[in-house]
Parts: structure tokens; sequence; C-alpha cells
């Protein structure tokens, strides 16, 4: 049984700088892909950053590159998610997302990862 737990949400101004957590248990993140997935208020599912299957690459949404870095730690099977200069925009429920078999061409699609974190809220406003 896989399960996913994120921390580090909330409230924070415009500009500033939040982390976001995620720990794994049941399936070391090494053997599959993980990824950080946020779903803005009324909008869908949307891919933020995340590994390849085995850690080996990252990727990012253009919304977020130069301005996010993802990044974990095996000895903990913990992800993370480093958020600078936030906007308003960026405000969402952020979801940590894992699978074992997903392909490189669906990383960036939600169906293709079977398990998931209960979501944290972030929320970006002055």
């Amino acid at each position: 049984q896989v399960q996913l737990a994120e921390s580090g949400g909330g409230l924070v101004q415009p500009g500033a700088s939040r982390s976001l957590s995620c720990t794994g248990s049941g399936r070391s993140f090494r053997t599959g892909a993980v990824a950080w997935f946020r779903q803005p208020p009324g909008k869908e599912r949307e891919y933020v950053a995340g590994f390849s299957r085995g850690g080996g690459h990252t990727y990012y949404a253009d919304a977020v590159k130069g301005r996010f870095t993802i990044s974990k730690d095996n000895a903990k099977n913990t992800v993370f998610l480093q958020m600078n200069s936030l906007k308003p925009e960026d405000t969402a429920v952020y979801y940590c997302a894992f699978d074992q078999g997903v392909i490189t061409s669906s990383l960036r699609e939600p169906n293709a990862y079977d398990y998931w974190g209960q979501g944290t809220q972030v929320t970006v406003s002055s």
C-alpha cells in the first residue's frame, strides 16, 4: 500500500517563498516517477514539476520554470518543492503523485499516476 503525505502549505504573500514536502511509504520513490501537481480554484489539475522514473531527470511546467525547484531525499523517501517568487496565480491545492509504470511521454498527465496525497493548500495573497 502506497501512501503519500504532503505538508508545508499555507498563506503566503506575493513574492514570498514556500517549501512543500511529500513523504512516501510503501514504495521507494526510486522505483517510479514522482511529481507535483496543483489544482487552482475552479480549474483542472495541472502538472507543476516532477522526476522521471528512477529520478534521473527533472521536468517543470512553463509557468513555474525558474521559480520552483523540485528535489529529493532518497534516504527519507521525500520529495520537496521549493517555490520562490510566488504569485497569486500559484494559489492552488498542491498534490504529490507517484507511479511505478508511468512512461516519459505521460509524465505530465494526471491520469498516469495511481497514487496521490491528500493535497496541501497554498494561497498567495496580500
